[in-house]
């Protein structure tokens, strides 16, 4: 359908949901953004998701309803949403089923969903609600594109975060890295860390920095959901390594491999990942193009001197360059941390790494 087969109601309440979908964070799943409106055409409930384990955007909507609205009423309604209801149980039951059972009379969504969580449109319509879609459709899709290129590929959507000096340097020339950014900045990491299934590292780091990889408090208690910890690489990680702990959370995948490392984990359940380093792991990820989102902490310092952030990535020209954009979900493209900088960055679609684009 194009955007002449939808009320200009329907076309500005569907862009208000792409809006609330932006206010999400991007993670295990998609970022998804619903609005209602009554039979009238004006928006009396709008929603999104806000990160796994939250009630999905349909049921956010649904539940900002004014006070007292009838079902009678929502037989006339339509609800828009940014990308097809769900119709399978995880964390969260079905959303297709919570439509259905409200009484929303016409549903109107914007892209399809891609993975095995499809099939919510056919449902809501042999429970009698009417369903349109291919409302900005387009726009939808792109919100979402690598989380649908992580699904497509079967690994986890990943997240990478890199403190890094105004030159690009992680650590300074003799080897010292504590700290380069502010408290602030390490807080914010620290709660990226608390809503990743699995945080991984490379042996270098481990031998060097001898890192926790747990998340934590502001008050440096350990937080109440913990990353998996995952070591990358042949040397054997030491039994005192503090990255080893007492929980059992605890995994060393035996391989350079990027994509190897993220198949393995996906086969361990694990829905989103975060790279912490150091640069030889970053720049594996990074020339591989499995890095979905860049979270990077610019200090206001500079050293000169050091360990850059990531390795080579094997570009020689800049016409070869890795396009990245700005993401202003989940607060913005750029904050103020302390006396840092946190920006928050997105694979540009066709901006995959050289060797990428050649099929290898």
């Amino acid at each position: 359908m194009s955007l002449q087969d939808f009320s200009a109601a329907e076309e500005q309440a569907m862009r208000l949901a792409l809006s609330e979908a932006r206010r999400g964070l991007r993670g295990a799943n998609p970022l998804v953004g619903a609005a209602i409106l009554d039979a009238g055409g004006r928006v009396i409930a709008s929603g999104y998701h806000r990160g796994a384990g939250h009630p999905h955007a349909e049921v956010e909507a649904l539940a900002t309803l004014p006070a007292g609205t009838e079902p009678a009423t929502l037989s006339g309604a339509t609800m828009v949403v940014t990308l097809e209801p769900c119709n399978h149980h995880g964390r969260t039951g079905p959303c297709a089923a919570a439509v259905a059972d409200a009484g929303i009379g016409t549903l109107i969504y914007a892209s399809a969903d891609q993975t095995q969580a499809a099939g919510g449109a056919d449902f809501l319509r042999q429970h009698g609600v009417r369903v349109r879609s291919g409302l900005l459709g387009d726009e939808a899709l792109d919100l979402n594109q690598r989380w649908f290129k992580a699904k497509a590929a079967g690994r986890p959507f990943t997240t990478m975060h890199v403190a890094q000096t105004l030159d690009g340097l992680i650590a300074a020339a003799d080897g010292t890295s504590q700290w380069i950014t502010s408290e602030a900045a390490r807080q914010d990491s620290h709660e990226i860390r608390s809503r990743v299934d699995a945080i991984i590292a490379g042996t270098g780091t481990v031998f060097a920095d001898d890192p926790r990889l747990t998340a934590r408090t502001a008050s440096g208690e350990p937080a109440s959901n913990q990353p998996l910890r995952v070591v990358m690489g042949y040397r054997d990680v030491p039994e005192h390594a503090a990255v080893r702990g007492d929980d059992g959370r605890f995994l060393q995948v035996r391989s350079h491999e990027a994509e190897a490392v993220l198949k393995s984990l996906a086969s361990r359940g694990v829905a989103h990942a975060m790279i912490e380093g150091g640069a030889t792991v970053a720049g594996a990820f990074l020339q591989a193009d499995l890095v979905d989102e860049l979270v990077l902490y610019l200090a206001p310092m500079l050293l000169g001197a050091g360990t850059r952030s990531t390795a080579p990535l094997g570009i020689s020209t800049l016409s070869d360059a890795a396009r990245w954009r700005w993401d202003s979900t989940g607060g913005g493209h750029t904050i103020n941390l302390g006396a840092d900088l946190r920006l928050h960055l997105e694979p540009e679609p066709d901006g995959t790494m050289p060797a990428v684009r050649k099929g290898h």
